[in-house]
């Protein structure tokens, strides 16, 4: 069987990437600019692959401009 985990970031480690604060983070996943999950206590995570795709300048999927 072909493990498919993935890392995932904190909001935390994303706006370290994105040189922004944690908060900016945060209202993206709301506005939908970025996909989160959920932990079973409620904090966002963040899919390593996706946040790459993003600072690369990909478009995100299924978000319309």
């Amino acid at each position: 069987m072909e493990s498919t985990s993935e890392r995932l970031l904190t909001p935390g480690e994303v706006a370290a990437l994105f040189r922004v604060d944690p908060k900016t983070v945060t209202r993206w996943a709301a506005a939908g600019r970025i996909s989160s999950i959920r932990t079973p206590g409620g904090h966002r995570r963040f899919r390593e692959s996706e946040v790459h795709a993003l600072l690369r300048g990909d478009e995100p999927v299924g978000v319309e401009r």
